[in-house]
């Protein structure tokens, strides 16, 4: 999932950077940063499902793992939309960035960010994953 964070922000940066200087050809590296992001948010979303079936979430972090997951659907939801406009708006002209894009490229940006801090979350307060936790849930410590 990492992968997908960075490549998702660094398109919102290189569209950001593009507009404010005016260098069209950001946008030529957001448009292929954002392709890449929107497939391997696929695959980050098959290997985040397979550890949260393993995860054996307790307490709030089962609420919070829903959201995590939620969430990461969300974005390839937003990720597939602004490829496909993206797409078709280069069609055109792409030097061009549609109007309204970068406001949508903020809103990714703020779900990446919800995302990280739900993962952080996950792994650092309630340690999923982690070999003491783990071993506190085999033992029943925690459930």
């Amino acid at each position: 999932m990492h992968f997908v964070i960075a490549m998702a922000l660094i398109t919102v940066v290189f569209d950001l950077i593009g507009v404010v200087t005016r260098k069209k050809n950001l946008f030529e590296v957001s448009f292929w940063n954002l392709i890449v992001a929107t497939v391997a948010i696929f695959v980050a979303i098959i290997f985040g499902q397979i550890e949260a079936g393993l995860a054996n979430p307790y307490g709030a972090s089962r609420d919070i793992l829903n959201y995590h997951s939620t969430i990461g659907w969300s974005l390839a939801g937003v990720l597939a939309l602004l490829t496909g406009w993206r797409y078709v708006a280069r069609q055109k002209d792409p030097n061009v960035l549609p109007k309204g894009f970068l406001a949508i490229d903020f809103i990714l940006a703020g779900l990446v960010f919800a995302q990280v801090y739900l993962g952080d979350k996950l792994v650092w307060v309630y340690g999923l994953h982690t070999v003491p936790v783990v071993e506190a849930i085999r033992e029943g410590v925690l459930s």
